[in-house]
């Protein structure tokens, strides 16, 4: 299981008290486990807090609102990915609009990318 390191824990336990509106309606959907996938919510992994994390399927979703697009967050996203990544962990990140215009597709693809992962492990 992935874990985190240092202070990640008491942060995660903070987040999960300051979902914000697209966090907490993907969570809402997440945890009636679809498909039957456990998704844990603000998740810490290492350095790092994930949005949700399904460990069957090893991966992470973040939910990206407009601030992931400006400034240095790029550039702190796609490094947050790359650590993820080199353990085996996809990521898939969702604009936080997308939550609200449909999350009922956005829960569909994230059990289809799950359902590929966990059939990609089998072979």
């Amino acid at each position: 299981m992935l874990q985190g390191t240092g202070s990640t824990g008491a942060l995660a336990k903070q987040l999960r008290g300051m979902m914000s509106p697209p966090e907490i309606a993907l969570w809402l959907a997440l945890r009636e486990r679809p498909a039957g996938l456990k998704f844990r919510k603000q998740h810490p992994s290492g350095p790092y807090v994930a949005d949700f994390y399904c460990h069957a399927a090893r991966l992470i979703i973040e939910v990206d609102g407009q601030a992931h697009d400006f400034g240095d967050r790029p550039a702190r996203d796609a490094a947050r990915d790359r650590w993820f990544e080199g353990r085996g962990i996809a990521v898939l990140r969702i604009p936080a609009v997308e939550i609200f215009h449909d999350c009922d597709a956005m829960v569909r693809g994230i059990v289809a990318l799950a359902a590929e992962r966990l059939a990609t492990q089998e072979e």
